[in-house]
This record gives structure tokens, C-alpha cells and sequence, in this order.
């Protein structure tokens, strides 16, 4: 996925942006990597979906008048396009999440939980920098 896009930020972002940032770098660092993998998967993936709503909270949502409920990968998607690997990516984790917050645990193992982890890291940076701008 790509890691070089370029982010210019012309005024400060919204509070909510920076907030919900904030949330999910602050969840990231807490998270123990002595624990479970399914409890880092989780952990991992709560962060990035915070992360993407913070992009939401930058850009906006798109009007959707009274369409039924939509997914923060799709939203996300629409609104800054050059996401869209990483919103397919996540998107391809909901339903592992999904299974693990059913008890399923047995579906995520050490190698996906350090590979979500990473990925999350990742993409916690280019929120940031979209957030706050290219430079910082």
C-alpha cells in the first residue's frame, strides 16, 4: 500500500479530527504485544478505525441522504480516494474482528496479529500527516 502521499494542509484541522487522532494513536501505544493475538488484532483494528474516522472528520462525509448504514472503509473510501488499498484492506479484516469479538478467537493467529499491527502503524502515520500536514 502506499505510503508517500502527500497531504497539504491549508488551515487547522477540526477538533474532531485531532481528537479522534489522538484516541487512536493513544490506543495504539497502549497496546500490550505481550498480549493475545486476537487481543492485538482487535486492539489494532479499533485504532485504525478511529484513525479513519479522524480522515472523515477532516474531509467530510459524503451526503448519503437515507441510504441505509455504510461501513467507515466505504465513507472513506469516497471521500479521499488515494485510501482506497487501505480501506480495502481493513475492510478485509471486519470480518475477522467480527469473529474474535464473537469469541471466535481461534481465526487470528501471531502472524496476523503482527501483520495488522504494523499495517495499523502505518497508517496511523498518513492519518497524522493528513491531519496535521506533510511536514510535521
Amino acid at each position: 500500500m502506499t505510503s508517500t502521499l502527500d497531504f497539504p494542509v491549508t488551515q487547522a484541522p477540526p477538533a474532531a479530527a485531532v481528537h479522534l487522532l489522538h484516541q487512536a494513536e493513544r490506543g495504539f501505544a497502549a497496546i500490550d504485544v505481550g498480549a493475545t493475538p486476537a487481543h492485538r488484532f482487535t486492539e489494532s483494528y479499533l485504532c485504525a478505525l478511529r484513525a479513519a474516522a479522524a480522515l472523515l472528520a477532516l474531509r467530510g462525509r459524503p451526503h448519503r441522504g437515507r441510504a441505509k448504514p455504510t461501513s467507515v472503509w466505504t465513507l472513506m473510501s469516497s471521500v479521499a480516494p488515494e485510501m482506497r488499498e487501505w480501506a480495502a484492506f481493513f475492510a478485509s479484516c471486519s470480518a475477522t474482528r467480527a469473529a474474535v469479538q464473537a469469541g471466535i478467537t481461534s481465526r487470528v493467529g501471531p502472524r496476523a496479529a503482527d501483520d495488522l499491527h504494523r499495517q495499523t502503524a502505518e497508517f496511523l502515520h498518513l492519518i497524522r500527516r493528513a491531519v496535521h500536514g506533510g511536514g510535521r
